[in-house]
């Protein structure tokens, strides 16, 4: 059974910093993709970023390119995503979710709980 587990949310200032980590178990293959969505108040779901672990491959919505990285641990199975410069519109529950590519328009196959974030101004 493939679970995931995020955390790392948390209530920060405008300018802050978190770190949010999506620790993944029960794949039986190295070719997937692990996806991460933002969900504000009364707003869709929205795909931020994506990393594809077997060949690093990254994507990064126009809204968090150059203050989010992502990467990945296999040893620790893994993925971390690093918020930089918040702003208050960053603000929403986060969810790692595991896909086959990081086409994050698409249809994921498993979802974790999701962790909360929020930036005040």
């Amino acid at each position: 059974e493939v679970q995931l587990q995020a955390s790392g949310g948390g209530l920060v200032q405008a300018g802050g910093s978190l770190r949010l980590s999506c620790t993944a178990s029960g794949f039986t293959s190295d070719d997937y993709a692990i996806r991460w969505y933002r969900q504000a108040p009364g707003k869709e779901r929205k795909g931020v970023s994506c990393i594809i672990p077997s060949n690093g491959f990254t994507y990064y919505a126009h809204s968090v390119l150059g203050r989010f990285a992502i990467s990945s641990d296999s040893a620790k199975n893994t993925v971390y995503l690093q918020l930089t410069s918040l702003k208050p519109e960053d603000t929403g529950r986060y969810y790692c979710a595991v896909a086959s590519d990081c086409a994050v328009e698409g249809p994921s196959d498993y979802w974790g709980q999701g962790t909360q974030v929020t930036v005040s101004s």
